[in-house]
């Protein structure tokens, strides 16, 4: 027979709590470059919805395809083409 694990010690200092869209968006962009901390990860699988990080990661992922695209434009506009 299993026993239940029980859920690891609450901290009273960092009390359990869900992510503000700040956070979301952070996360979000750390995961970009690969350099999200522990804790912060914890948190987000902890405490997070994934349809909050879904929709920032597109959106976020949209800005730089949309970026990409206009340095590429106002360049060739620079170059004369």
């Amino acid at each position: 027979m299993t026993t239940p694990s029980n859920p690891p010690p609450s901290d009273p200092q960092n009390p359990p709590r869900q992510p503000s869209a700040l956070d979301v968006v952070f996360s979000v962009l750390a995961s970009f470059f690969g350099v999200q901390s522990a804790r912060n990860q914890e948190r987000d699988f902890r405490h997070g919805r994934a349809a909050h990080f879904i929709i920032v990661a597109i959106g976020l992922t949209l800005l730089l395809i949309f970026g990409i695209w206009l340095a590429v434009k106002l360049a060739l506009r620079a170059a004369g083409a």
